[in-house]
């Protein structure tokens, strides 16, 4: 008998939505491969649900904090109970986009300039010369990033922006081409190009809205910046103690020849609009093939 697989999906981020399409793709696709499945809508009584239901292994499909930040991790843990994607360390490191900097820098990964500030500090003056961008320290999906151009205003942030935090992120901008890699175990599959359609960068609608972005599959690039771009993401996988499936953000501006690792995805969308799902079909790996291979892989202490 197949093992008995829970997928977890839902949650209360700010990426739930995304996750239960994550979580209802990969419920399918399991289904579809012969695994016994449960879809398992995240709540504060998970820990009782998972004690309930007595799943074999788990397919995690959250997206945001608690799912992807180490917390859901260290519950199952102590549960007992083998699950997908990356352990606790590695996702906390990963969500926490300062500290996954300062461990991509220590191995010789590009990042760009940065530093902290309250968002009253950000509203009151310029904290860092334009072009840069405001980021939440510990949020996916593009939610709270702030492009602020040369010749704006500094941005007046609302209180809405107090809820990721007492301080934001503020990062040099990198101007040029989004780029993303994504790596299967130790192995770097391929790379796509980003190309926002109508929006200024590839934010929330463009990752999840039909036709909010193309998607150029395999991204045209010379042969050398090809292996560049994938050596640096499995080196950002080992370095960070990533296991499973993840995908590292890059941009590169062309006139200077300066890429920039951005940070890497420890729980990578699986929707119809998802670029991992789609740079393994590049490979000849089905959706199919790719949930089944995670869900294989699925271990505890990772």
């Amino acid at each position: 008998m197949e093992p008995f697989i829970a997928v977890l999906m839902g949650g209360n981020s700010s990426e739930r939505p995304v996750s239960l399409q994550t979580g209802n793709a990969c419920a399918d696709n399991l289904q579809a491969a012969g695994y016994r499945v449960a879809r398992v809508d995240v709540q504060d009584d998970i820990a009782e649900k998972l004690l309930q239901i007595k799943p074999n292994k788990v397919f995690n499909a959250l997206h945001g904090p608690i799912g992807e930040d180490g917390v859901v991790q260290g519950l199952l843990e102590l549960l007992r109970i083998p699950y997908t994607h990356s352990g606790v360390l590695a996702s906390a490191l990963a969500m926490h986009k300062v500290n996954a900097k300062h461990m991509a820098a220590a191995v010789g990964i590009p990042v760009a300039e940065h530093l902290l500030a309250t968002a009253s500090e950000i509203s009151s003056g310029h904290v860092m010369s334009p072009p840069y961008v405001v980021k939440p320290i510990a949020e996916g999906s593009s939610f709270g990033v702030i492009i602020v151009a040369a010749g704006d205003a500094p941005p007046a942030l609302d209180l809405e922006m107090g809820r990721f935090g007492e301080k934001l992120m503020v990062e040099r901008f990198v101007a040029g081409r989004e780029l993303t890699c994504a790596v299967l175990g130790n192995e770097a599959l391929g790379i796509t190009e980003i190309i926002p359609q109508g929006l200024k960068f590839y934010d929330y609608d463009a990752k999840y809205a039909p036709g909010g972005s193309l998607h150029i599959c395999p991204a045209k690039l010379p042969d050398e910046l090809t292996k560049r771009i994938c050596d640096l993401s499995v080196l950002a996988h080992q370095a960070l103690g990533c296991r499973g499936a993840t995908r590292s953000d890059f941009r590169y501006d062309p006139e200077i020849d300066d890429l920039i690792w951005l940070e890497v995805n420890t729980q990578p969308g699986m929707t119809p609009t998802s670029l991992l799902p789609e740079i393994a079909q590049m490979r000849g790996i089905s959706f199919m093939q790719l949930v089944s291979r995670l869900v294989e892989e699925a271990s505890l202490n990772r």
